[in-house]
This record gives C-alpha cells, sequence and structure tokens, in this order.
C-alpha cells in the first residue's frame, strides 16, 4: 500500500516506516523533506495528487512546557495544519490516520479511560492535540489512535523518556520520580504493529493504542535501572503534586484502556516486556 505520512523522521514515524516499509511504501511531508504542512495550499496540492489511500498524520508540535507560552505555534501545527490535512483527504476521498495523546483526559478517573470517554484537556498542548483529533473524528475517514509515553531501542531524533532515564543513571545522577502518578509506556514496535492492523482494514474511529501495564514513573524508573543493571539507590521517590509544581497540567492518572486494539488480535506489551526487547535489540543492532 502507498502511504503518505507527516513527520515520519520523528521518533514514532522513523520506526513505523522501518518496520512496515517492507510491506507498505512512504513518502514523508515534514520540514524535513522542505514541506511545511502550515502551508495550506501546498500541502492541499501535495495530498491531493498523490494516488495513495491513507494519510498517516503524526507531525505535531509536542512540547507540552513551551506550548504553554508558543500557544500560536502549537495551534498552527496541531489544529491549523491538522485541519488542512482533513480537507486535503476529503478532497481526495482518502483516509486518515491522526496520533493523539492520553493527555486528552484530566486525569481525575483512576480506573481508567476507554474510547468512549469525554475528552477534558488541561494544558494549552492538551487542548490542541483535541481540537486537531475532533476535526479527524468529524470526518468519516477519520481514524484517530491515542498513543502514551513512547519509547523504542535507538531512538532517532527526540529522545524517549527511557534513554533519558539511562542517561542518568549511566552517569550516576539521581532520577526523582512519582510514586503516586499512573501512565500507560507505550513499545513503539507495537504502535506500529497497530497501524499496520489499522490501514489494513480501513478502520475509523479512535482507537487506544497504548501500552498493557499502568505504572508509575518512580516504577518506570526502577524498571530501566533492574532491567539495565544500573543503581536503583539512584532513584528518588517524591509526590506528583511537587514533581509538577509550576510546570503545565499534567494527568495524574494517565491509565488509557487497550482492549479495542487488543480485540483485533494486536498485542500490545508490558513495560516489563518492551523495556527488555528494547535491551535485545540495542545488545545485538
Amino acid at each position: 500500500m502507498n502511504i503518505i505520512g507527516t513527520g515520519l523522521s520523528g521518533l514514532v514515524g522513523s520506526r513505523v516506516v522501518e518496520l512496515l516499509a517492507p510491506k507498505h511504501t512512504f513518502v514523508n511531508y515534514s520540514l524535513e523533506t522542505g514541506v511545511d504542512i502550515t502551508n495550506r495550499d501546498g500541502i492541499m496540492s501535495r495530498i491531493t495528487a498523490d494516488d495513495a489511500l491513507w494519510v498517516v498524520h503524526l507531525a505535531a508540535y509536542t512540547n507540552v512546557q513551551k506550548a504553554e507560552i508558543e500557544r500560536d505555534a502549537a495551534w498552527n501545527v496541531n489544529v491549523l495544519a491538522t485541519e488542512y490535512v482533513v480537507d486535503a483527504c476529503k478532497a481526495s476521498n482518502k483516509y486518515l490516520l491522526y496520533v493523539d495523546t492520553d493527555y486528552a483526559f484530566d486525569g481525575t478517573k483512576k480506573e481508567g479511560y476507554t474510547e468512549e470517554d469525554t475528552p477534558n484537556p488541561q494544558g494549552w498542548y492538551a487542548k490542541t492535540k483535541t481540537e486537531g483529533a475532533k476535526r479527524v473524528v468529524a470526518y468519516d475517514k477519520g481514524l484517530v489512535i491515542r498513543i502514551s509515553n513512547p519509547y523504542r531501542a535507538n531512538p532517532v531524533g527526540k529522545i524517549d523518556f527511557i534513554h533519558k532515564m539511562l542517561e542518568r543513571l549511566r552517569n550516576q545522577k539521581e532520577i526523582v520520580a512519582p510514586t503516586d502518578q499512573l501512565f500507560v509506556p507505550t513499545f513503539i514496535d507495537d504502535i506500529a504493529r497497530a497501524v499496520d492492523k489499522l490501514v489494513s482494514i480501513n478502520a475509523t474511529g479512535i482507537y487506544h493504542v497504548v501500552g498493557s501495564q499502568a505504572i508509575s514513573p518512580y516504577e518506570a524508573a526502577t524498571t530501566v535501572a533492574k532491567t539495565y543493571g544500573l543503581g536503583e539507590h539512584l532513584i528518588k521517590p517524591t509526590s506528583f503534586a511537587l514533581y509538577f509544581q509550576d510546570r503545565a497540567p499534567t494527568p495524574q492518572y494517565a491509565m488509557l484502556k487497550n482492549d479495542k486494539i487488543r480485540a483485533l488480535h494486536v498485542r500490545m506489551r508490558s513495560f516489563e516486556e518492551g523495556i527488555a526487547e528494547v535491551k535485545r535489540q540495542e545488545l545485538y543492532s
């Protein structure tokens, strides 16, 4: 299948291409390839002229903290550019996959969120991503996948959270992490397989494409240290309130449920399984 992508050179997109390229062909529209997705005429003409059936829209403004200040920049990329991509897909009858975030929810629901739950974004980054998702869901060939804290072996571009932890541990620096926050780390290789499955069946609607283990950042750091045989004594506990004071709003209980994607026989690994596979891949790469 021919697939148009935006942001395919990033942390998630580059791995999606790497794993799916034997089966699909990709063309990447992003600043790295000289395409500004915030230019409506440019992105409209490129998408409508291509005979690809799917557009996989990964390009996004993702700096949660800076978004509170750079509001226009975040809005232009996450909302306006998405609106242009939607319009181009409508004009050329293409399916569209948009990547959303667990920040869509306020993080107060301790039992976890399903695809049926109503978003309640708090920070500006979250609000812009939710606005983008609204535009995609309103399109009858639109598909929204929500991911959470993606990680992979040999990260490209943006460094994922596990490799930031590894860097600190290897340099004998402390990691201060909340014990009373829950999130669902997601192995990017599993995201790639989910994307493959969803585009192959021309799926629409919303799917939570996240891992199968909700843990605290403190537990995540401890798992990383144990897996790599690094100093667990460097990991220090703190509270969610203390850690995130004076920062952009962050969901405390960002537990997305993945029953819907697993019903399609897509296996989403636990964090322990994922981090073990990351170590294996990096060992033999």
